[in-house]
């Protein structure tokens, strides 16, 4: 994925990315189904370390993760050699892919959408998208809501969850301070890890910071047209209940209807 070199702290430790994400499965079946429709090699853009990728390769299906940071990847490729399953990851800017396929079934999950910071980015992740796929290919994403809740959090630090890390079996308190740019769209995040003891004491204290963009359905609407998707779909959740206002998440189902309107020559005609 295209994220900004400030903008990596939260995956620059693929392991501890792994801990905490890796019992998320909820979105799985939904791929499944799609990709039992697939016919050729199936593309999960910002595939990261492989959460969904693998999944996917283990019940047959030929596909191709792509991912910009390296480490990620090789946390990937790591996994999915132990488990001998034959997985091209490829190192690339998902905006600029340049593949050497088309498929009719591409899909990103984890609100990887939300590291796009800029229309540009935006208008050139689509863009990529729709080259690599097919006519009538399916294109599969997911995407925070931006509702007042999620969006109007106080600046000050919120307890999140608590877990329990495998290697030092140290306690993990984890909790977040998020501060929201309305102008931009964008909602800056940090996460604060702390370690304890069993005497309840911390004994380490990690902070990462993350900036993600928030889009409002018809603004994402407008934004897909433009880029030749049709919206099949727009769920609240993986169990395909609808949206709501009350929503935390938008997760689209889209097919390739017409091809996307080149923007680097619409830039360069601006210039």
């Amino acid at each position: 994925m295209t994220i900004q070199q400030h903008n990596t702290e939260e995956y620059d430790d693929p392991t501890l990315y792994d801990k905490e994400n890796n019992l998320y499965t909820e979105d799985i079946p939904f791929l499944q189904k799609y990709a039992s429709k697939a016919k050729g090699t199936i593309l999960d853009i910002a595939c990261g370390t492989g959460r969904a990728t693998i999944p996917l390769a283990k019940s047959g299906h030929k596909i191709v993760g792509v991912d910009s940071h390296k480490g990620m990847l090789n946390e990937a490729t790591k996994k999915a050699n132990k488990l001998d399953l034959p997985i091209d990851w490829i190192q690339q800017d998902c905006t600029k892919l340049d593949l050497n396929f088309k498929t009719d079934f591409v899909f990103s999950v984890g609100n990887s959408f939300q590291h796009f910071l800029k229309n540009e980015d935006q208008d050139r992740l689509l863009s990529s998208v729709n080259r690599h796929l097919l006519q009538g290919g399916i294109f599969i994403f997911d995407t925070r809501f931006p509702s007042v809740e999620e969006l109007l959090q106080p600046e000050t630090e919120e307890f999140w969850h608590t877990y329990i890390d495998s290697e030092t079996q140290y306690k993990v308190d984890v909790s977040t301070i998020a501060k929201y740019d309305a102008l931009n769209q964008l909602q800056y995040y940090t996460t604060i890890r702390k370690y304890k003891d069993e005497t309840n004491h911390i004994v380490n204290e990690v902070r990462t910071n993350v900036t993600l963009r928030y889009v409002y359905p018809k603004e994402m609407e407008r934004l897909l047209a433009n880029h030749g998707f049709e919206v099949l779909q727009i769920y609240q959740d993986w169990q395909e209940n609808p949206i709501t206002n009350n929503s935390y998440s938008m997760n689209y189902v889209c097919k390739k209807v017409s091809e996307s309107y080149n923007d680097d020559s619409i830039l360069s005609i601006v210039k």
